[in-house]
């Protein structure tokens, strides 16, 4: 019999309680703002509230210094319009107590006698600087840096959308990488729109800021005078100084949030706060601050010039120029002692050293000049290891290959910025890339050049430029494609492997593969090794679908398919095909267009003919004994159809009867070792549509 239990939970404190209904603290408090529009309020609830506007108005000043991106103030728009419409209503409230008592608190009448000493002529061109500063300097800056940063936002949107389609397909982030970025990328774009919207707030808040002074003074005069009996000059004094008093309460908050919003904008990503990056920046220098104290120095010698303040300031900063140049002093010294060791460690006698460890081979290899050791170090920013480390996640899943680890290591032979890509030891690709520049690649879409170092994409050999990072955003809005230097790197070596995946699959690899399909279907494993084919046998079977880019990771239809007809043949090559037709649809799949069509070229009849009755038999497998004309004019119209094909967004794709769809293959790979080529038999379902776009002949 089931029981119900109750489980006694202690009550929540009032503090948890309020934070957990934040949403409902945020509803009560604008209705209260509204309230104060309409409800009185007593000269005490004024300085509290009066006191809570300034608190807010230092915070969100600390909050926008101390964030590394604006994206982490994301709710500073909405907080923009609530603190906008939360002084509006102090200003009601305290206009009201003063017209109404001649007094509004102790806040406003402590800033009306103290900040600008009982002087109402004072405190007026004391509040007008302060409107200046805020409505002509800072929200000016402010809205302006908002609205470029708004239209650049939205004109980048396309380039960095197809940036993240290009490293989603090279295989360097996964497909929730992608959307997380993608969701980044458009809440960036709505934060800097809101923005451009926002800074709207700041200049209107200024101009109400002078309508209400004005409005205040003219009243305070009439309820003065005539109301209350005052002299002219009594009004005045008393009125206009505590409107002036209110004016300032009101409109240092509203400064301290102009400032904040136009530091907000204007920010860049970086690792720190910053007061950090200035401090490094500006202050970091130990040249510049020593150049800087002689000039104070000399000043202070000039006559007429007080000397205390010049030369106070200029043994300040040449004490902090003096400091600096003893920390790079001993940062220096602590590199000569590291070295030093390092070498001493490096001659020091050693025993028996045991050389067969220097007999291993690394099965790949990233080699990279002195140049390029930032991206791959995580203390300077570089991220290229965990990119290397998506790669080898994202051949598993899109190849089905366990690619072993890749050492990555500094080679001083190769040129500062060059790098290489070694399988067990022998270099297989090698390129060289900018560390501190981005590389702007043409791919069809750009139009015009661009101001940079024109280069060559490593990978597929398009036109690209290098260009700094200030040029980013033109260059996506131009349609380039950009890419920083570990996306270069990490795009190139996914294609490498891609290459040679034949070469990088083992017997280990294909063992390892083989115990882990044992697990959960053993039959077919005790069937198929080793009473029907090799591990070797099954590794050339395996190797030959990678050749063609076909996935190897559903392994259990290819061993079953090889179980099924292992007994008839154990020709590697016919096997393969066998393979081939157990991953038809999987086959199919991977070059279908979005609309569900397949785009092939298809063989002549006469062109079928011919290569069937050229086949040869050798030990290396089947091949055409073709004429060496014929086979180079075939070539030359198979190029010239590929690339009406390409110029119309279409992957080339070949078809043939599953009689010459091998040896047709190994005719064209070297050539063209990225062709597709597919049999009739493998096109599942059967009902795909096919579209044919070119016919390839001899003629």
């Amino acid at each position: 019999m089931a029981s119900n239990v109750s489980t006694a939970r202690p009550a929540p404190n009032g503090i948890a309680a309020l934070v957990r209904s934040r949403d409902l603290m945020l509803a009560i408090g604008m209705v209260l703002v509204v309230g104060m529009m309409i409800v009185p309020l007593p000269p005490p609830m004024i300085d509290v509230l009066l006191t809570v506007n300034i608190t807010m108005g230092l915070l969100t000043l600390m909050v926008s210094l101390y964030v590394q991106r604006p994206l982490e103030f994301s709710t500073f728009p909405s907080l923009l319009l609530i603190m906008t419409l939360y002084r509006l209503a102090l200003n009601v409230s305290t206009t009201r107590s003063i017209l109404l008592h001649g007094q509004a608190g102790h806040v406003i009448e402590a800033f009306g006698n103290f900040v600008v000493g009982g002087n109402y002529a004072v405190g007026v061109v004391v509040f007008i600087i302060l409107i200046v500063i805020q409505f002509i300097v800072v929200t000016n800056g402010a809205g302006r840096i908002s609205e470029v940063a708004a239209r650049f936002t939205l004109d980048a949107m396309p380039g960095k959308q197809m940036a993240i389609d290009a490293d989603l397909n090279a295989g360097l982030i996964t497909e929730a990488d992608a959307r997380r970025r993608r969701s980044e990328i458009q809440r960036e774009s709505d934060f800097y729109g809101t923005m451009d919207g926002a800074s709207k707030f700041v200049r209107g808040d200024a101009i109400a800021g002078i309508i209400i002074i004005l409005v205040n003074i003219v009243g305070g005069l009439i309820v003065g005078v005539l109301q209350r009996h005052m002299s002219l000059q009594d009004a005045a004094s008393h009125f206009t100084l505590l409107t002036v008093g209110d004016g300032l309460v009101s409109q240092l908050p509203a400064l301290i949030i102009s400032v904040g919003t136009g530091i907000l904008v204007s920010k860049a990503a970086t690792e720190a706060s910053l007061g950090d990056e200035i401090g490094i920046q500006v202050f970091g220098n130990p040249r510049a601050l020593s150049v800087v104290a002689g000039m104070l120095g000399s000043l202070g010698l000039v006559p007429g010039l007080p000397k205390l303040p010049f030369f106070l300031i200029a043994a300040t900063v040449g004490m902090m120029a003096y400091f600096g140049f003893q920390a790079d002093r001993r940062a220096a010294e602590e590199a000569v002692t590291g070295g030093a060791k390092a070498a001493e460690d490096a001659s020091a006698p050693r025993g028996p050293e045991n050389v067969m460890n220097l007999l291993s081979v690394d099965p790949m290899e990233l080699e990279i000049g002195y140049r390029l050791i930032p991206l791959v170090d995580a203390a300077q920013g570089g991220d290229l290891l965990e990119r290397i480390t998506m790669i080898r996640r994202q051949t598993a899943i899109k190849m089905g290959l366990v690619l072993p680890p890749i050492r990555v290591r500094d080679n001083l032979q190769l040129k500062p910025k060059e790098y290489r890509i070694n399988l067990r030891g022998i270099e297989i690709a090698r390129g060289e890339v900018q560390v501190d520049q981005f590389l702007a690649m043409n791919a069809g879409m750009a139009q015009g050049t661009l101001d940079g170092l024109a280069t060559k994409e490593p990978v597929f050999g398009l036109p690209a430029y290098w260009i700094p990072e200030s040029k980013k955003e033109e260059a996506e809005i131009q349609g380039f494609t950009v890419f920083d230097p570990s996306a270069v790197v990490a795009t190139h070596l996914t294609e490498v492997i891609k290459q040679h995946a034949p070469d990088i699959l083992s017997r280990q690899d294909v063992q390892g593969l083989l115990n882990n399909i044992k697990q959960e279907y053993p039959a077919v494993i005790d069937e198929l090794v080793p009473d029907l084919l090799s591990l070797g046998e099954i590794q050339r079977v395996l190797q030959n679908l990678l050749r063609e880019r076909v996935s190897v990771r559903d392994l259990v239809p290819i061993l079953e398919a090889l179980a099924n007809y292992a007994r008839l043949t154990k020709d590697t090559d016919t096997l393969t095909e066998y393979a081939r037709a157990a991953q038809a649809r999987a086959i199919t799949n991977s070059y279908l267009t979005p609309e569900g069509r397949l785009p092939v070229i298809t063989l002549d009849p006469g062109l079928e003919q011919i290569l069937g009755n050229s086949v040869q038999q050798t030990d290396q497998g089947a091949f055409v004994a073709l004429d060496p004309s014929l086979a180079a004019k075939l070539l030359r119209n198979l190029q010239t159809i590929m690339e009406r094909m390409a110029a119309q967004g279409h992957q080339p794709v070949v078809l043939t009867s599953s009689k010459v769809r091998l040896v047709f293959r190994r005719l064209v790979e070297r050539k063209f070792p990225q062709m597709a080529v597919l049999a009739y038999n493998e096109i599942v379902p059967a009902n795909t549509e096919v579209q044919a776009l070119g016919t390839l002949n001899l003629a």
